[in-house]
């Protein structure tokens, strides 16, 4: 076959401007998808949209990725909000908690990227930390850090060995949601990649792999949807 069509979630602004405009916009950093292409795949954006279409949108997709950004909205874990989460993207949420639904369905390979993890164990009933300190650079710097896998787990498959990976978060999944493993971890044991064995290919990743070199986990969900293509169940 063919590069496998990979859908990524986008961001939806007010106000974005370009020349001589300011507009309302839905948005994707170009990292997505040149990291997509890196990795052998040809990129879809997945605007917010209907949630009751995403059934329909995730059947033409060959895989899926949820995309990183703002905080999941507390209510969504049945949580109250922290001073300290951001504004909520009810729009995002709502959209991007049916991709992920359609795509455990449908068996459809499915990537979660920081928020998108995040929302993996929203959405299958995990609760999140509203805050954490150490995870980034500094306000608007990425950092650095080490994550590393757990035996046995589909993540230790693509990254057997300790990896130093780009990283810009505040929240991080707090009870992990029944059906879920954790398949990396950082030094100071928070959770860097969750995965649903047993399942189609879903796993979710803390960390940010479009902002650094290693394309890895991509490639891994490029081939899971071109094997899914070839061998349809």
């Amino acid at each position: 076959m063919g590069r496998p069509l990979i859908g990524v979630s986008t961001y939806l602004e007010s106000s974005v401007r370009w020349g001589v405009w300011d507009w309302p916009a839905a948005l994707l950093p170009a990292y997505y998808p040149r990291l997509v292409r890196a990795a052998g795949g040809l990129t879809a954006m997945l605007p917010p949209d209907d949630p009751d279409t995403a059934a329909q949108v995730v059947a033409r997709l060959d895989g899926v990725v949820i995309a990183g950004g703002p905080d999941v909205e507390p209510v969504r874990y049945g949580a109250d909000r922290d001073a300290r989460t951001g504004p909520p993207a009810p729009e995002r949420d709502a959209w991007e908690l049916a991709l992920i639904e359609a795509a455990l369905a449908s068996g459809t390979p499915l990537l979660g990227i920081c928020r998108g993890m995040q929302l993996l164990n929203v959405a299958l009933g995990g609760t999140l930390v509203q805050h954490m300190d150490g995870h980034t650079g500094g306000t608007g710097v990425i950092g650095r850090h080490t994550v590393r896998p757990v035996p046995g787990t589909l993540y230790a498959g693509i990254e057997p060995g300790e990896a130093s990976v780009p990283t810009y978060h505040h929240q991080a999944v707090d009870r992990l949601a029944d059906g879920l493993v954790v398949s990396a971890l950082a030094e100071d044991g928070t959770a860097e990649a969750v995965e649903l064995p047993g399942a189609a290919w879903a796993l979710g990743v803390q960390w940010h792999p479009e902002l650094g070199e290693d394309t890895k986990v991509m490639e891994a969900l490029v081939e899971a949807a071109r094997a899914r293509v070839d061998c349809p169940v």
